[in-house]
């Protein structure tokens, strides 16, 4: 029987990087399946040897000893009778008639002991003379055929006596040939002897041939059993897994898209497991995104509302408000002026809000510029450089390389980091320092923007960029999904951790030959 191996299918890697030779179900459910029919072959092999040596020994005792033995029966028989005739010979009414059947016997006895010779060659033929019986029977026919003949002259010398009333001599020459016949008689004897026992050693083997043969065959049942067992059990082990990923299956269907650990395999049940859960995640990233498209939804129609029910009353108010202040001719620390400042700022605030909420729903529209991206960071920088010497914060920017550049649109990378700046600002507000860093090699260009605050709590670091997400007291949740949109738009990537020395880092990567989700 041909060798069965396991099917090797294309290498995957490892979550850690190592290249996973994956074998098949299949292919391992064939092992386990060829063993059980090797097991079984090797029951059917054995099974099939034991009925041949049964039918070789039925063959040998029917076609050989049987035959034998009867032939060397009949040959004693005649020898008996022939030994019967002698001794009365002497005595007989009729000598010539006596003679005559003498004469008839000796002539057919060589025919008999002929016939033995052929049954003993014809029966006992090639591989079936285990023991020389064959050789055996044959020399003891042949010796016994010399002796009988070697009598011959003196049952002419007994006729010849008989014929010449000389019973001394007749009597003397009977008593030699009953000698001569007896012998033989007693050679066939212990040759049908050696014949009966070379069958009954034969017959006793076959029977324990039988008992070995019964009792292996119970052994390799037991064996073929206990292997199918053996078997049956890896193939379901190996099928596990699956009835795992179909639990889990139905657990989603329903609803549930909690992530769980994968089923270790080599196989394609683990691959299906670990294409499973990304699909599982792939599902649970987009319900989150379509929760947040749902949200901007709902924020657009807030924004068109307030745009089209706020932002012209405010306007008017605004305009009001600078003409009653040019109107107001009196002393800068009156109380008049102060709350018409006062008004001013919060109408302003209110303006702020309205422009987060319009800036919240507007999908980026970019116009990409080569720019130097450490010139950008400086005059942002610059620019927000009075707010944060207002704050007690200072500012440091840090390079490492020379000459970055990136296909970026600059007023909105600008508002990005001038969000992440003032949010910088806020988390400190005792002062401290807020540190720009800007790296770049062939591919990419990242930002980070450092600051010594207390950093941002775990749960609030996983929905940071969400909208609606913050921490401020009277913020709106929106700079920092505003800076994600614009950054992702530019093909980047924005992320928040905790600094090692304390406080927060956020940091942009963006590539260096731009791959924006939109250019005008």
């Amino acid at each position: 029987m041909a060798a069965v191996h396991d099917v090797d299918v294309p290498s995957r890697l490892s979550p850690l990087g190592e290249t996973v030779t994956r074998r098949t179900v299949a292919g391992r459910l064939l092992v386990s399946y060829a063993v059980v029919l090797v097991a079984f072959a090797i029951t059917l092999g054995w099974s099939f040897m034991a009925l041949r040596e049964a039918a070789r020994d039925a063959t040998l005792l029917r076609g050989a000893y049987v035959p034998i033995l009867r032939t060397i029966s009949e040959a004693l028989r005649e020898q008996n009778v022939m030994n019967a005739q002698l001794n009365h010979i002497t005595s007989a009414n009729n000598p010539a008639d006596a003679r005559q059947w003498l004469e008839t016997a000796r002539r057919v006895r060589p025919l008999a002991l002929d016939k033995l010779r052929q049954v003993a060659r014809d029966g006992l033929g090639g591989e079936l003379d285990a023991t020389g019986l064959r050789a055996h029977v044959i020399v003891e026919a042949d010796l016994l055929e010399r002796e009988l003949a070697a009598g011959a002259p003196q049952f002419d010398r007994l006729f010849q006596a008989l014929s010449d009333g000389d019973g001394t001599s007749a009597e003397r020459l009977r008593d030699q040939l009953v000698a001569i016949e007896t012998n033989g008689a007693r050679r066939l004897r212990k040759l049908r002897e050696h014949v009966s026992a070379e069958m009954t050693a034969l017959t006793e083997a076959a029977k324990k041939r039988e008992r070995r043969s019964i009792a292996f065959l119970i052994g390799l049942s037991v064996l073929t059993m206990f292997v199918g067992l053996v078997t049956s059990v890896y193939a379901r082990r190996v099928l596990r897994p699956l009835s795992k990923v179909t639990q889990r299956a139905r657990v989603v269907a329903a609803g549930d898209l909690t992530p769980e650990d994968v089923v270790a395999t080599d196989d394609e049940i683990g691959e299906l497991a670990h294409t499973f859960e990304d699909m599982v995640a792939a599902i649970r990233r987009t319900r989150k995104e379509l929760v947040q498209a749902e949200r901007l939804a709902t924020i657009g129609k807030m924004a068109a509302h307030i745009t089209h029910e706020v932002r012209n009353p405010l306007s008017s108010i605004s305009l009001n408000l600078e003409l009653l202040e040019e109107d107001l001719v009196v002393e800068p620390e009156s109380e008049s002026r102060q709350l018409v400042g006062a008004i001013k700022k919060e109408v302003e605030r209110l303006s702020q809000i309205a422009e987060q909420y319009l800036s919240a729903v507007r999908e980026p529209r970019l116009h990409l510029v080569r720019e130097n991206v450490e010139d950008l960071v400086r005059e942002c920088m610059a620019f927000v450089q009075p707010e944060l010497e207002r704050a007690g914060i200072r500012s440091a920017v840090e390079v490492d390389g020379d000459g970055a550049t990136a296909s970026i649109d600059e007023a909105q990378i600008r508002q990005a980091l001038v969000n992440l700046v003032r949010n910088a600002r806020e988390a400190m507000p005792k002062g401290g320092e807020v540190v720009v860093r800007i790296a770049s090699d062939d591919d990419s260009v990242s930002i980070c923007v450092d600051d010594g605050g207390p950093g941002v709590p775990e749960h609030v670091r996983a929905a940071i960029f969400d909208p609606f997400t913050t921490t401020k007291r009277h913020g709106t949740g929106l700079g920092l999904a505003v800076t994600k949109s614009i950054i992702e738009a530019h093909g980047g990537t924005i992320s928040c951790m905790l600094r090692h020395e304390g406080g927060t880092r956020f940091e942009i990567v963006l590539p260096c030959t731009g791959n924006p989700s939109e250019q005008v």
